[in-house]
């Protein structure tokens, strides 16, 4: 009996026979029309590995990377799972003086970087005290690579429990420290496999793969989901949307956040035609407006699934692939929602006390199952303060259940702008300015205020061409909603500060306007 969980034994396993035909091919850029097989994973990823194994590393080592995004990028990433080391992947976006806060809070034994970082990285991984730092560029040179082609291409992935680590995944910072949460073999083997089933992945599936590989939807979602299935994937270093148009009539599935969807919507290019070949289009990461997820069904044909999912969780829920007799006639996807919890997970909305709340009613989402992480690394306090007494994550997410069981987000706890006594939830407000003619987005948040405590501020993007006019947005909310909810002051930008995944950091709106209303 084989009790091997280490998750690059079960990717393998899934392996097409044929190991000679294609598993990426890349499309773009100055590496385009590369074909790698399957074999070239197994046999370049063995390769690193032994080289790690020649270094003699601490067993569960971490390897740090921030490199930009390149197939040898993925190998890396094998190879590091297959050593049973610890991989530690990195925003590219990150700047020195967050670098030197998470190689010194997670002590890698190795950094790889991009060459033309080598010379602030090393300094910052040497002073930290990690002694092997090699460079990789997304042009198949570097050091990794050079010292990894004197070694054997055959290895035997190490053994590893289910409860062993794999990786710390920074949390995306869009409130504050970044936190490092750690997930293990089996709470991303158990995820891969559940949306396998999920979302009915065919045979015949090919993947195009447009997502930086630094975040669970990129490396996670979408190469796991690839790979589990022995799927190839049409591989883009960036995305871009005149070329992702141009492969759908050679792919089934494709994964990609709202914003990506956006620009794609303004490709001429995309049709019903040109997505006809196409069986799953999905979304997560950020909110998906109704606005796309409509015009996307009326330009397409096809009906974005939208899906949750979490740094410390994976994925937690997902509107239904199909219809099918387990769901009975809950088996649409409908916009606005994040669907249902994915089997073998469970998710409950409690109030303050930590009471189940009415259906409909909205409060705190909490979730628990075989995905969900083991805890922050080196922060045991916050990490037990994260979960209830009977082994719930709080996720810091504000929603509901509908009467059909469907999930919806209303935002994160820590956007709760709480005025005069009164809750109000920035999605609620949100939602009803991206309905207003002429706006493409918004995002509300609360700053100090002397009487209220709290008071909102809206902050407005216009469509092109279309000229927006603060005051009447406000009259207009004041026609809808609750006078509590109402923002005291309204702006219009070009643009909202967001995150490598689209998500909007409200924190940074927070601190732009923090002293609107106090000195």
């Amino acid at each position: 009996m084989n009790n091997n969980h280490n998750l690059y034994a079960a990717l393998r396993a899934a392996f097409p026979a044929d190991l000679d035909s294609t598993a990426v091919e890349t499309v773009g850029g100055a590496q385009a029309g590369l074909r790698y097989s399957w074999r070239d994973l197994d046999r370049a990823s063995a390769m690193v590995a032994n080289l790690f194994a020649s270094m003699q590393l601490p067993e569960g080592s971490r390897i740090a990377v921030q490199v930009e995004k390149s197939v040898e990028a993925l190998v890396l990433y094998l190879a590091t799972l297959r050593s049973g080391h610890v991989f530690l992947p990195l925003n590219t976006a990150y700047q020195a003086g967050e670098i030197e806060y998470f190689v010194g809070n997670a002590e890698p034994a190795v950094v790889v970087c991009s060459p033309a970082n080598f010379g602030w990285v090393s300094k910052i991984a040497f002073k930290a005290g990690t002694r092997h730092v090699f460079t990789l560029g997304d042009d198949r040179t570097g050091t990794l690579l050079d010292r990894a082609a004197h070694h054997s291409d055959v290895h035997t992935p190490a053994h590893s429990r289910a409860e062993d680590l794999a990786v710390i995944i920074y949390t995306s910072g869009t409130t504050g420290r970044s936190k490092g949460a750690m997930l293990s073999h089996g709470n991303m083997l158990s995820n891969a496999l559940v949306l396998k089933d999920y979302w009915g992945w065919q045979p015949d599936d090919v993947l195009i793969h447009a997502l930086p590989i630094f975040h669970v939807h990129g490396l996670f979602v979408a190469i796991h989901g690839a790979l589990i299935n022995g799927s190839p994937m049409l591989w883009l270093n960036k995305f871009e949307p005149r070329a992702v148009v141009e492969l759908l009539p050679r792919a089934t599935v494709f994964m990609g956040v709202p914003t990506l969807y956006v620009r794609l919507l303004a490709e001429p290019g995309l049709s019903k035609q040109q997505a006809a070949h196409m069986r799953l289009f999905i979304s997560g990461s950020a909110p998906l407006l109704i606005e796309t997820f409509d015009e996307w069904k009326a330009r397409t044909g096809q009906t974005i699934l939208e899906r949750y999912g979490m740094s410390e969780t994976v994925m937690i829920t997902s509107n239904p692939y199909a219809a099918d007799a387990r769901f009975g006639d809950q088996s649409e996807r409908r916009g606005n929602t994040v669907g249902f919890p994915l089997p073998g997970n469970e998710l409950r909305v409690v109030d303050d006390a930590n009471q189940p709340i009415a259906t409909g009613e909205i409060g705190a989402i909490q979730v628990r199952g075989p995905n969900v992480f083991k805890g922050y690394w080196r922060m045991p306090e916050k990490t037990a303060e994260e979960f209830t007494a009977d082994g719930f994550f709080k996720t810091g997410d504000v929603g509901r259940v509908d009467d059909r069981g469907y999930v919806s987000i209303v935002g994160r706890s820590k956007d709760l702008i709480i005025s005069g006594g009164y809750n109000v939830y920035p999605a609620e407000i949100e939602a009803t300015i991206n309905e207003m003619s002429g706006v493409a987005e918004s995002a509300v948040v609360g700053v100090p205020h002397p009487d209220f405590g709290e008071v909102g501020v809206a902050v407005v993007i216009a469509k092109p061409g279309a000229a927006l006019d603060t005051e009447q947005i406000i009259a207009a909310l004041k026609a809808k909603l609750a006078n509590f909810k109402i923002p005291k002051r309204c702006f219009v930008v070009t643009e909202l500060p967001r995150n490598a995944m689209g998500k909007v950091q409200k924190n940074l709106l927070r601190e732009l306007h923090k002293g609107l209303f106090v000195s």
